[in-house]
């Protein structure tokens, strides 16, 4: 039986398919995807030279393009911070006197009970204060 060279190429572009999806590295995809091209190369009559020449060159191509764009996506996702930590550096605005034993801010629109970092510091009404640490249902101020 003989199996024309475009065949080979699609079980070599489906044999590095399924080590995609289990093991979830895109270069395997990327080879995949040069197989293709190489098939593709093949079935238009492209000799074995111009078969591998098309795998290397559109294998090499993604893993140089696409690389870099990815690591470049995957660096900038170093996560949002949400819920308390969400609040931690920001601004607030003392509404009750806060020392260390104790008090009330307004912080993100909300009241907070809160204390100071130090505990020698007092802020007076009006004063704006940063957010430091979240501590249960207190901000730590400073």
């Amino acid at each position: 039986m003989d199996i024309d060279a475009w065949v080979w190429w699609l079980i070599v572009a489906a044999g590095l398919g399924i080590p995609l999806v289990l093991t979830a590295m895109p270069e395997l995809g990327m080879f995949a995807v040069g197989a293709l091209a190489a098939s593709v190369t093949a079935a238009l009559g492209g000799g074995i030279v111009a078969q591998v020449l098309v795998f290397v060159v559109v294998s090499v191509a993604l893993i140089a393009v696409v690389r870099p764009i990815a690591a470049r996506h995957r660096a900038g996702q170093t996560g949002h911070a949400s819920g308390v930590d969400a609040l931690k550096g920001r601004q607030a605005v003392v509404l009750e006197r806060v020392s260390a034993a104790g008090g009330r801010i307004k912080l993100a629109g909300e009241v907070w009970s809160a204390r100071s970092l130090d505990e020698g510091q007092v802020f007076e009404p009006g004063r704006q204060v940063d957010v430091v640490d979240i501590d249960g249902a207190t901000a730590v101020v400073m």
